[in-house]
């Protein structure tokens, strides 16, 4: 899923089901802020305050959570265990061998056992990492978050994908699109040599367009032995039952969290919910349908800036001295002040909670079956 899904339409059922502004500006912000956090590492700088170095040490380190195809730096065992699987392609502990289990699966029992933790606490920082995660269970189902045969796939075609012209992306530098179109040109024959197995990039972007009806055919054997099936693919049943489901998740954390609460809040008409959520629209449409949507029923009001455009900075600056935008574009930062309150601020929260995430993560896979070497349980 993209930005529209994770942070508007998490934003607006968020809201809908009774949780109060702020709280789920925070859920929201965590959840798209898994495919923004780039920064892995973060040195301290000695002049920092005492009680804060004190606190932390010298360094701050596994902060990232986004992932890359094109990053090579993220192409190592770690990264892609203990952040690609762990947030993008939670296993589902199936089959007979490790790259079989690390398949992804929809609702698995690791993702399950997440989210009850989650919804039995009060952070709702913890609840937005998780529910980016879940989410993805949906979206990304069958494809593996390390590079395996798993996802070295066949026969990739799509029907109804909305064509935008090389000028306009060219226009509007949109890069990431103009490089999968150039992938999407090249032939089955290059294209293992070009698009590794890793993620679902031999699929492109196809997972993460909420209405694109889509196949793709797979090695269903546990020897990859050649054996193909096909898998036919609507995103739009897809991402409809993860946000029904995610809007039960919702309620269940209110109910256990009634300082969250609303009372003020009308619930939605929820098949123009679904309508905006699949629309055959590109994504800057449906979040400009988004912001409508939540205006207009009274989600949100025009004031509330902050939270009606999305600013993957935000955190950043409130957490860090002297912000650089293209400091933090990097995997490693460098000689950096933190903020007075630093410890209390949404970025060392969103830190805390990812740690709290990955320990959880690593606990269920072993406890069903998959043992995946790690530094956190």
């Amino acid at each position: 899923m993209k930005k529209d899904a994770h942070y508007y339409a998490l934003l607006a059922m968020s809201r809908s089901v009774g949780i109060e502004k702020e709280t789920a500006h925070k859920i929201a912000y965590a959840s798209q802020f898994v495919d923004d956090a780039k920064v892995n590492k973060i040195t301290l700088a000695a002049d920092n305050p005492s009680d804060l170095l004190s606190e932390l040490g010298d360094e701050i380190l596994n902060a990232a959570t986004c992932h890359s195809y094109s990053d090579l730096s993220t192409y190592n065992y770690s990264s892609m265990t203990a952040n690609t699987s762990a947030f993008h392609f939670v296993p589902g502990c199936e089959g007979r061998n490790f790259p079989k289990k690390m398949r992804c699966k929809k609702e698995s029992k690791i993702i399950k056992f997440i989210v009850e933790e989650a919804v039995n606490n009060a952070d709702p920082i913890k609840l937005g990492i998780t529910l980016h995660a879940y989410a993805d269970t949906f979206s990304h189902q069958g494809f593996s978050g390390i590079a395996s045969k798993v996802n070295d796939v066949e026969g990739v075609r799509e029907n109804n994908q909305i064509y935008i012209s090389n000028f306009q992306l060219l226009k509007e530098k949109r890069w990431k699109e103009i490089g999968t179109r150039i992938t999407t040109f090249l032939s089955e024959l290059i294209k293992d040599r070009v698009v590794p197995a890793y993620g679902h990039g031999q699929v492109y972007s196809y997972p993460d367009i909420p209405y694109l009806d889509w196949r793709y055919e797979y090695d269903a054997t546990d020897n990859f032995s050649s054996q193909y099936q096909v898998s036919r693919v609507k995103n739009k049943e897809r991402f409809i039952e993860a946000l029904k489901k995610i809007k039960d998740i919702l309620q269940k954390f209110l109910e256990n969290n009634n300082q969250y609460r609303d009372d003020s809040i009308v619930e939605v008409d929820y098949e123009e919910f679904n309508s905006i959520l699949t629309a055959r629209k590109v994504e800057e449409e449906r979040i400009a349908d988004w912001k409508d949507f939540m205006l207009t029923k009274g989600l949100l009001s025009s004031s509330d800036q902050n939270i009606i455009e999305y600013d993957h900075n935000i955190w950043l600056k409130e957490a860090f001295k002297d912000f650089i935008n293209c400091d933090f574009e990097r995997r490693i930062v460098n000689d950096v002040h933190l903020a007075d309150d630093f410890l209390q601020s949404n970025w060392y929260k969103y830190y805390q909670g990812i740690q709290w995430y990955k320990q959880l993560f690593f606990k269920a896979a072993e406890k069903n079956g998959l043992s995946i070497p790690n530094n956190y349980s």
